[in-house]
């Protein structure tokens, strides 16, 4: 397809392979078809690891940016989405570490132990999930989404946290109580056990 200028584009924006060469040789209009085709992706994530839309998208800017700035270390031998991924759960990661710096967590919080019966979860949409999620202190909401979200063990968890093992199991423990205490709250006549353990089965 001719541009307005009468050229064709150096690159296929549905290839990402294309984009990526042509990322490469800093074609800006590359750079802005890669992040069209993958914003949506990118910003799904970004989402689940805030607290609110600013930081979001505060993340999936630097997360971009990164992508660019390190292009030239990815290895086309494995899916660009795997690669984008983990750099964005980087950048959160590091988010969060500032955040922390910026505003000190103690690290303790009274969490309401209470059994809640599936529907509770069933009956919900995936974005009714998020928005509960993303109002976890950012300890809780870290190590939850890191771990029943995209799957880390706790070794890798404490290992990308700088926290110990126990303290990441202990964060999800507590995690999983207060979403249920907040379902509990929108759902009040469910009354029979249901525990959201249950979202990731073999825990230890």
């Amino acid at each position: 397809m001719m541009n307005l200028f009468g050229k064709n584009p150096a690159f296929n924006p549905n290839d990402t392979s294309s984009l990526v060469e042509a990322c490469l040789r800093k074609d800006a209009r590359a750079q802005r078809a890669l992040i069209r085709q993958y914003y949506g992706y990118a910003k799904s994530i970004c989402l689940r690891y805030s607290g609110d839309n600013e930081s979001a998208e505060e993340i999936l800017n630097d997360s971009f940016l990164k992508v660019f700035n390190n292009l030239g270390r990815y290895d086309n031998a494995h899916h660009f989405k795997t690669w984008l991924r983990s750099i964005i759960i980087n950048t959160a990661i590091d988010y969060y570490r500032k955040s922390l710096r910026e505003i000190p967590y103690s690290g303790y919080e009274i969490v309401d132990a209470v059994d809640l019966h599936e529907d509770a979860i069933t009956k919900m949409s995936a974005d009714e999930i998020l928005s509960l999620v993303r109002k976890l202190s950012p300890a809780y909401r870290m190590v939850f989404t890191l771990y029943v979200i995209d799957g880390y063990s706790h070794k890798e968890i404490a290992e990308m946290l700088g926290i110990r093992e126990g303290t990441s199991k202990s964060n999800l423990q507590d995690a999983r109580k207060k979403l249920q205490s907040m379902i509990l709250k929108i759902n009040p006549s469910v009354y029979h056990a249901y525990e959201i353990k249950n979202l990731r089965p073999n825990e230890n």
